[in-house]
């Protein structure tokens, strides 16, 4: 790597004496709300108590999608190389939380907080776990992570790739700086065509085309038997899921919903999941501030949704199929706004119509493909998408065509972790 381009990392590692205090207070605004924040707080400064007992695989995935997308991965990988431990690691509560259950019975994986990028603490991180490769989902890229593996001899795979037009544009604003991050990795593999020639025009090497590894996420029997249960406790009612919703979304769904259900069908029960778990108090006075009537899935009555109820908070966590497989149609959260979308995948996994805003950058390749395959239609706002659905729930055959279009669309693009693990094959690690 050409020594002008290793002189940015000097500037960058000292501009984290100063940030360092301010990491620490934005964890503590953050506990306000998500105590978990606060929690393992000496990982995020590279001291851990857990240890491998042998050869290490260290995986990063950042937050919840991460995560979740990342589970057949690591599956693949214990399968794999049965002698080696997985290393989890993460940035947020939700994310540490969604590996605990999906991975917390499994003694091959451990789960920790990836230490702030800062040289000592990085060093001390790769210190400990000695991985024999990394693997990091999706884009998250820190400048001094990376060149430590690298010099260290340690081969990083950008798995499930993804980078919108919008990120392209923010990384080209730093040529050096982005270049010294690609050079330092092993090698990319894609979600996509587009993601591979946004990478490749920054200056990426070895680039493949992988697919999307959230194809291949199975939902477990015992959750698409919760669904059957959800589904059971909303009896005959009309069912609209408004998945993952962001902030700014909620007031608009819900003033939608009651406009459409008193002219069209007022017995129809809304399903509300809000993105992030610490909001789900603040959604719920939303709703209670609108005259609705809610009932939290946290309180896990034996019965069916009570007939008054018109809103069902979905307040917990690694349920999402389970919301979907109960619904008779979709509203894709993070779309009414611009804040990119949520991916659409599990819903056509299970066969529910999908609904898309007009923000869907952050899966802009996905939500294209649903469109033109009839599992998903694009809504310009959300009264749109609110009548939309109404309409839906009146259009049996509608729904079934579209239900049909979205398990064929699901099963059609699975194979991405197989062809990740092949990948990691060609670059030479299976000898590791």
């Amino acid at each position: 790597m050409p020594l002008f381009q290793r002189l940015f990392l000097l500037p960058y590692n000292l501009l984290w004496l100063p940030a360092l205090p301010a990491a620490l207070l934005r964890l503590l605004r953050r506990a306000r709300k998500q105590p978990a924040y606060l929690h393992h707080l000496r990982e995020r400064f590279g001291s851990y108590r857990v240890r491998t007992p042998g050869p290490t695989i260290w995986v990063h995935a950042v937050s919840l999608g991460e995560t979740r997308a990342a589970e057949p991965l690591v599956r693949a990988l214990l399968e794999r190389w049965p002698e080696h431990t997985v290393v989890l690691t993460h940035m947020t509560p939700t994310g540490r939380a969604a590996s605990e259950e999906l991975f917390g019975e499994n003694n091959r994986v451990l789960r920790t907080y990836l230490p702030y990028d800062f040289a000592p603490f990085v060093e001390k991180f790769l210190r400990h776990f000695r991985p024999a490769f990394g693997i990091i989902m999706e884009t998250e890229l820190w400048p001094m992570l990376l060149d430590s593996c690298r010099r260290r001899g340690v081969p990083v795979l950008l798995a499930n790739a993804r980078l919108s037009e919008r990120s392209k544009q923010r990384y080209a604003r730093w040529p050096a700086m982005t270049r010294l991050i690609l050079d330092s990795l092993t090698a990319i593999g894609t979600q996509s065509v587009a993601d591979a020639e946004r990478l490749t025009a920054l200056g990426a090497h070895r680039v493949s085309v992988t697919g999307n590894i959230k194809f291949d996420v199975e939902p477990l029997p015992e959750i698409l038997a919760l669904g059957a249960d959800f589904h059971t406790r909303r009896g005959s009612r009309p069912t609209i899921f408004a998945a993952s919703t962001r902030e700014g979304e909620e007031e608009a769904i819900l003033d939608a919903f009651i406009r459409a259900s008193s002219s069209a069908n007022p017995e129809t029960l809304l399903i509300l999941t809000p993105r992030h778990p610490q909001r789900f108090d603040e959604v719920e006075a939303l709703i209670r501030a609108r005259g609705l009537t809610v009932s939290r899935r946290s309180a896990a009555p034996p019965d069916p949704v009570p007939i008054d109820t018109q809103v069902w908070l979905g307040d917990s966590m690694g349920e999402m199929f389970a919301y979907y497989a109960a619904a008779d149609v979709a509203l894709i959260g993070g779309s009414w706004l611009p804040f990119g979308g949520q991916n659409p995948i599990e819903a056509c996994a299970v066969g529910t119509p999908v609904l898309l805003g007009p923000h869907t950058f952050n899966f802009q390749h996905i939500a294209i493909e649903a469109i033109e395959a009839g599992a998903a239609r694009r809504c310009n706002d959300i009264e749109e998408g609110m009548r939309t659905a109404f309409e839906l729930l009146k259009d049996a055959a509608a729904r079934a065509a579209m239900s049909k279009a979205g398990r064929s669309f699901a099963a059609a693009n699975r194979g991405a972790t197989a062809r990740t693990i092949a990948l990691l094959d060609e670059l030479g690690l299976t000898s590791k």
